[in-house]
């Protein structure tokens, strides 16, 4: 392990992104991705995620882990700092991956466990969660962002965030 503090890893989309706005991009069919993440900038913050990422902070390194595609990364950490949130590594997903989220995340979730200490995974993905404490990860569930059908779909049965 290369790093003395443990690393909390927080997902984006629903745990410290409200996406509520760009829902609808999700709703409609054919649904419009390209819509759904190009509206992603505008995503007004989570009060509940950026305080508990605050305290994390103390004591964790933080990093990103999200299902969105690797496409977004300028976006996304641009986002990330008009937020005032700590720099960390952001693992994304690669544009062509299409698996669900609970395979991409605990994936990513095991290579990065091989390198450093992961002490804690705050995802709102009820799947990826089970996945990760089930693998031996401590886990927080962000259940404070209302949840949505169209985007849990797009998550499970379309690998898409």
């Amino acid at each position: 392990m290369t790093a003395s503090r443990p690393l909390a890893l927080f997902d984006l989309d629903g745990t410290l992104a409200d996406t509520a706005h760009r829902r609808r991009f999700l709703e409609r069919r054919p649904r419009d991705w390209r819509g759904f993440f190009d509206a992603a900038p505008a995503d007004p913050a989570l009060p509940r995620g950026v305080a508990l990422l605050r305290e994390r902070a103390a004591d964790h390194e933080i990093g990103y882990l999200t299902g969105r595609p690797e496409r977004c990364r300028a976006d996304t950490v641009a986002w990330l700092a008009r937020q005032g949130l700590p720099e960390g590594t952001v693992w994304m997903r690669r544009d062509d991956d299409r698996r669900p989220a609970r395979t991409t995340k605990l994936e990513a979730l095991r290579r990065i466990g091989r390198r450093r200490t992961v002490g804690v995974l705050v995802d709102d993905d009820a799947l990826v969660c089970e996945a990760a404490r089930r693998a031996g990860f401590t886990v927080v569930h962000a259940d404070w962002s209302a949840p949505s059908g169209a985007l849990r779909d797009a998550q499970e049965r379309q690998g898409r965030t």
